[in-house]
């Protein structure tokens, strides 16, 4: 009984690591005022690294393995070439735009300005190595020529290329490339090593849980190191509910503007019977923060309410639900670009396109579950220079966007259906 109890009364995720975050904050100011600082630095910051550091430990096999899986998983198109080739174009299509989207705003909005000047030089001056790297980077391939980024992204050493978080595009390529073979080649010779892929995704998930589980104590450390670092400076407060406010624009852009104006202009299915069809299937979403989760109700949706054929759904939703996350991909930009402005680090196009090409191509690698996205979003930030421990800004206020950001996803899954169904 006591067992059931616990259960019942238990606090939900989300809700520890948003008191994690006010807790910390009240921590760092108090730390401040008595005089605390070095107790900060030196017995609860280290918890917020370690954080960090697990989340970056499994990007590398999470990434890998989830596209060798998802490549390996397009086998039907073999069957289905038609339906396939047009659904994985579509997705991609939706991605970038979403992306795009994602940058527009957030480079006009630019919520990261709205912390104050003084906190900005300071918060800027700790990562002046940081900026110095990139601005040598950045020279240096202007000094290599525009198409010096495709050598980057071919590696010579797989070793070298896991090893390092930096270059998670050398790692993308390797695992396509190894799954693009796998199904090249008879399925009786694959299916051991497919086998022992879906063990090591099966075990990843699982580490991922519980990484995620102590998210409210990373999140706690940081946000109190943070307020230390700035002297008690809260105008990055201000700052964060402007991102907060750009990421629920980005998604609501999508959900009734983009999404409707594809279904009006390339299907049958009016509008409004869509949008009035899909309300169920966005609360599930946004309630459970999980695309997977919410397939068979969209499924049934699609098939029920939309019309849509069960041979498009059978193949088009399950596929989206891997590859299609439009509404991650909107939000990892938002959050990419709003942290290196935050810390004052410059980024220049070179690294604009590194974001849309890592964010469209490591969508395909973010688990359809809550919090899966933390994980491609520390390997997106390293790979463009900036510090990882930026995370700590957004996770306080991320819950609300994932549910939020999930009721996009499936949207767009089922949108995708309804035009390749015309």
């Amino acid at each position: 009984m006591n067992i059931s109890n616990r259960r019942k009364f238990s606090i939900p995720l989300y809700l520890r690591i948003l008191l994690g975050l006010v807790l910390g904050i009240i921590a760092g100011i108090i730390a401040v005022s008595i005089g605390g600082e070095t107790f900060i630095q030196f017995w609860v910051k280290p918890w917020g690294k370690v954080f960090i550091k697990m989340l970056q430990l499994v990007a590398v096999p999470l990434v890998f393995v989830s596209l060798v899986k998802g490549v390996t998983g397009l086998e039907d198109i073999g069957r289905f070439s038609k339906i396939g080739l047009k659904a994985i174009m579509l997705y991609l299509v939706t991605t970038v735009s979403s992306i795009i989207l994602g940058l527009f705003l957030v480079l006009i909005i630019r919520p990261g300005s709205y912390v104050d000047t003084a906190k900005a030089n300071e918060m800027k001056q700790n990562y002046h190595s940081i900026v110095e790297e990139k601005k040598a980077a950045a020279q240096s391939t202007q000094e290599q020529g525009p198409l010096s980024f495709i050598d980057d992204i071919i590696p010579d050493n797989l070793v070298n290329a896991a090893s390092d978080n930096g270059k998670m595009l050398q790692v993308i390529f390797f695992a396509i490339f190894f799954g693009v073979a796998a199904i090249s080649i008879p399925k009786e010779k694959t299916k051991p090593v497919l086998k022992v892929f879906d063990s090591l995704y099966d075990i990843i998930l699982t580490m991922v849980d519980y990484i995620i589980r102590f998210a409210p104590y990373g999140v706690f450390a940081l946000m109190a190191a943070m307020v230390v670092d700035n002297s008690g400076g809260l105008s990055i407060f201000a700052a964060l509910v402007m991102y907060a406010g750009t990421v629920a624009l980005g998604l609501f852009i999508l959900i009734f503007i983009f999404y409707p104006s594809l279904v009006h202009f390339f299907t049958k299915i009016p509008v409004g019977k869509f949008i009035k069809a899909m309300y169920p299937v966005q609360l599930l979403a946004f309630t459970t923060s999980s695309s997977a989760a919410t397939l068979p109700l969209n499924m049934e949706t699609a098939e029920k309410e939309l019309a849509i054929s069960k041979e498009i759904t059978s193949f088009v939703l399950p596929v989206g639900t891997t590859i299609n996350m439009d509404g991650t991909s909107c939000y990892q930009t938002i959050a990419v670009v709003f942290i290196a402005q935050v810390m004052g680090i410059h980024l220049g196009w070179m690294e604009m396109i590194s974001i849309v090409l890592l964010t469209t191509i490591s969508s395909i690698g973010t688990p359809a579950i809550p919090g899966g996205s933390y994980v491609i979003l520390t390997m997106v930030l390293s790979s463009v220079g900036i510090p990882a421990e930026g995370l700590a800004l957004i996770l306080g206020v991320d819950r609300p966007l994932d549910m939020l950001r999930t009721s996009v996803n499936v949207t767009g899954d089922a949108t995708v259906a309804a035009i390749i169904d015309k």
